[in-house]
């Protein structure tokens, strides 16, 4: 699938070096058919890595996809330079009178603060309940997947004892969902984080679905509203070394609850190179999104999305 950024975009240069089709705005003009629109609310802190992770991710369908990113006005970024957020980012007021056929809110590293702690809440409950009617579906990731349980579903969340970080083992729990549509029985996914949503109340709520379990990690993936809303509890878009890269750098922070992720390094000898073993599943899960979620349910013309 053609990923359409804009062409100075530094994340272009690595996704074609690893053979991913991207396609510049020159190139897109002179194509008849519409592209899907995505729109990418970035809440991590490092945002040149969440859009390299993302954008390998989408890359996997037939479909060409033209990207926009959103940052928050309300929160000033103190990882990623003001020039490029000021060049690559767009901010809510530019784009709410537009309509995207899928949107990702990814996680943020603010977990331990209370949801109405958090320096932007307000103005991103303004564009998750802008989503509602500007958007097909919208794809919440970790932080973000609980943000959206507690502002559509008001459920709550929980600390850890101890920061959740691995790979860990899954299971289906629902194949008839297209969502999950090639996955096997048992998959592995990736987890970073010191919350989780509240179990009890996913499982009594009558408008989720749960998709994806796990023994060690908890409820992965659920969904509502047929797929308009749909919240992945871990990070599926990390690649190889960003679980080695937050806790070689929580390590030199000397935190208190720095653990070794789990099922991570081969025989937890962290000087040695991560197996990558969530891959094939994570793309599975972004090209289903795509496909069932997004282009076989949007309207041609994004005006008539309600």
């Amino acid at each position: 699938m053609p990923i359409k950024i804009q062409s100075d975009l530094p994340a272009k240069a690595e996704l074609e070096d690893e053979n991913i089709f991207v396609m510049d705005e020159s190139r897109a003009l002179s194509q008849d058919f519409r592209a899907l629109h995505i729109l990418i609310l970035n809440l991590m802190p490092i945002k040149q890595d969440t859009e390299l992770q993302l954008l390998r991710a989408l890359s996997n369908t037939p479909l060409q996809i033209d990207i926009t990113f959103l940052q928050m006005a309300s929160h000033v970024s103190k990882n990623t330079s003001s020039s490029h957020i000021k060049k690559f980012y767009e901010r809510f007021d530019d784009i709410k009178d537009n309509k995207y056929d899928g949107m990702i809110i990814t996680g943020a590293p603010v977990e331990k603060l209370e949801f109405c702690e958090v320096n932007y809440w307000d103005e991103l409950t303004k564009v998750m309940e802008w989503s509602k009617s500007h958007v097909t579906s919208t794809f919440h990731i970790c932080w973000g997947a609980q943000a959206g349980l507690y502002y559509h579903f008001n459920i709550g969340k929980k600390l850890l004892d101890r920061k959740l970080s691995g790979i860990y083992k899954h299971k289906v729990m629902n194949r008839k969902e297209p969502l999950v549509r090639g996955f096997d029985d048992i998959f592995n996914a990736p987890h970073s984080r010191h919350t989780e949503a509240d179990r009890e109340a996913i499982l009594k709520n009558p408008a989720l679905k749960v998709l994806a379990d796990s023994d060690e990690a908890g409820i992965y993936i659920v969904i509502a509203g047929e797929g308009k809303q749909i919240f992945v509890m871990g990070h599926p878009e990390y690649d190889r070394y960003t679980l080695d890269n937050e806790f070689k750098r929580d390590l030199e922070k000397e935190l208190d609850d720095v653990d070794m992720p789990v099922n991570y390094y081969p025989e937890d000898d962290y000087t040695r190179r991560p197996i990558l073993s969530w891959r094939s599943h994570a793309n599975n899960l972004y090209t289903n999104w795509l496909n069932y979620y997004v282009y076989q349910v949007t309207p041609y013309d994004l005006s008539e999305i309600h």
